[in-house]
């Protein structure tokens, strides 16, 4: 299936949003589930919902509200997306990952990708917070990879590098970062797997994705950070476990949406700390908007 939008929609939406904000946003920032919060830690914050932006589609998940909110945090000039877009929600490919692109002509240099995930590693504890070190497309394992179709050379080369996608300096500085904080539990590191959705992963499911070498299970992120990689931006990110899969047939308990959203309320007020500390330590390269 080839990409639905041309240069040109991204271009005009790009255009739209230069035009509607004085703003020139460095770093975008895009919110997994119940970790929206990190927008009202914005000053000068102006927000779009996203029915109002040119070509967006919408977000139809509970626990994320639908606007692009720019703004200053830590004097750094971000757009963060309080809310993204899913396979599950019926989207393809291209529209999930339709504000990556518009980002790299707004003049990002950095994204910056959270998720809620279900912890693998069984050292993980719910509220645990992971640097995402690598990924897996477990959907790209079936063609289903945000840059089929023909390659537009303005955007990226044909076949973009990942062995690099998460940049290994802002981890290190992720990790100083963290004990500077002073927190109890260590930052924890890992891969993240992404599944399609929509159902949970069952016992099996999830004892393959543990010998795959997952330390994280969810539903998003990876086709943003193909995208970005594909547009030249540095990407960053982090996993909040906001519950343990089950590996045994045992346990009687079950995970549910719910129990995400209620995990990342417990744990925004640290994810909101933990950022905008982080966002000080940021080495932007400056460019102009396309």
């Amino acid at each position: 299936m080839k990409n639905e939008f041309t240069y040109e929609d991204y271009k005009r939406t790009a255009e739209w949003l230069l035009s509607h904000t004085i703003l020139r946003p460095q770093v975008a920032v895009i919110c997994g589930s119940g970790l929206g919060g990190l927008t009202e830690k914005l000053t000068q914050a102006q927000a779009f919902d996203y029915s109002e932006i040119l070509n967006f589609p919408k977000s139809t998940v509970q626990g994320h509200a639908g606007r692009l909110v720019f703004g200053f945090l830590n004097d750094k000039a971000c757009v963060m997306m309080q809310g993204r877009f899913h396979m599950y929600e019926g989207y393809s490919l291209s529209k999930m990952t339709f504000p990556v692109r518009v980002f790299h002509l707004l003049g990002v240099d950095m994204l910056i990708v959270t998720n809620a995930a279900g912890g693998l590693n069984p050292n993980f504890e719910v509220g645990d917070i992971m640097l995402i070190r690598d990924h897996i497309n477990l959907p790209g394992f079936s063609g289903q990879n945000p840059l089929r179709g023909p390659n537009d050379e303005r955007f990226g080369v044909r076949f973009p590098v990942m062995s690099d996608a998460y940049d290994r300096d802002m981890r290190q500085k992720a990790l100083s970062t963290w004990k500077q904080m002073g927190e109890q539990r260590e930052l924890q590191e890992g891969t993240y797997v992404m599944l399609a959705g929509l159902s949970f992963e069952t016992v099996a499911e999830s004892h393959l994705l543990r010998m795959l070498g997952a330390d994280a299970v969810g539903m998003s992120t990876v086709p943003e950070v193909i995208v970005a990689r594909h547009c030249g931006l540095r990407v960053f990110g982090f996993s909040l476990i906001t519950n343990k899969v089950f590996m045994d047939y045992v346990n009687l308990e079950k995970a549910s949406h719910k129990e995400v959203l209620e995990a990342g309320k417990a744990a925004a007020q640290k994810l909101e700390q933990f950022v905008s500390i982080l966002m000080k330590s940021i080495q932007l390269c400056e460019h102009a908007a396309s």
